[in-house]
């Protein structure tokens, strides 16, 4: 916690994850994968100009216009695949229902998006936590950078070892978990960069005076 409050300090609340809708946010979860949030950006835009962005609409979509809307995201035709692949199931589990979706149990809900092929770890815990506001602690690149040079996990750690070691170590709080690892996101993307700027960091003072 006192390295939450030490980036909540510093850069204020994140008000993460940016969006109109939750399903805006699983939509979101896909097409950022292995790309920047600015390319994930100009593909929902594309996507809200064509007012296709709700789940009906989108799995409506002619596959040459999808891919075309897709195209800034990068990957776009294996993330037409993995974005047709989500509606499937969405549609065939729950016919497009955020309220049937949001009340299955967590475990179970998280198992089902696994098995969704293209949603692996991370996609899956997005979804659940900021699409479905569920308590579930997102790992990604920046976690595993900022905390492995501050020698507090192994970089090469599985996702799940990480993903229970937060979860252990914190209270169950999808708020808590929302903003921190908004927080780590920001601190990875300013100051724990590939070629670090340590002396900006605000975790560089806190490990400083420990």
């Amino acid at each position: 916690m006192r390295i939450y409050e030490t980036m909540h300090r510093h850069g204020g609340h994140q008000r993460w994850w940016p969006a109109d809708s939750p399903f805006e946010v699983m939509v979101g979860a896909i097409l950022t994968q292995n790309t920047s949030w600015s390319n994930v950006e100009k593909a929902i835009l594309n996507l809200k100009r064509a007012k296709v962005l709700t789940p009906q609409k989108l799995n409506q979509a002619p596959p040459k216009k999808l891919l075309e809307w897709l195209r800034p995201s990068g990957f776009f035709n294996i993330k037409a695949k993995r974005l047709k692949s989500f509606l499937a199931y969405f549609k065939n589990r729950y016919r497009f229902s955020l309220g049937r979706m949001k009340k299955i149990e967590l475990s179970q809900l998280r198992q089902e998006l696994l098995r969704v092929k293209g949603i692996g770890p991370e996609t899956a815990d997005s979804i659940l936590l900021y699409a479905l506001g569920r308590p579930v602690f997102v790992i990604d690149a920046y976690t595993r950078r900022v905390f492995s040079r501050h020698g507090l996990i192994q970089p090469d750690l599985p996702y799940e070892e990480i993903r229970k070691w937060f979860e252990a170590n914190l209270p169950s709080s999808k708020e808590l978990f929302n903003d921190y690892h908004a927080q780590i996101v920001r601190v990875g993307k300013y100051f724990c960069r590939k070629t670090p700027d340590c002396s900006k960091c605000p975790l560089e003072y806190l490990f400083h005076e420990k």
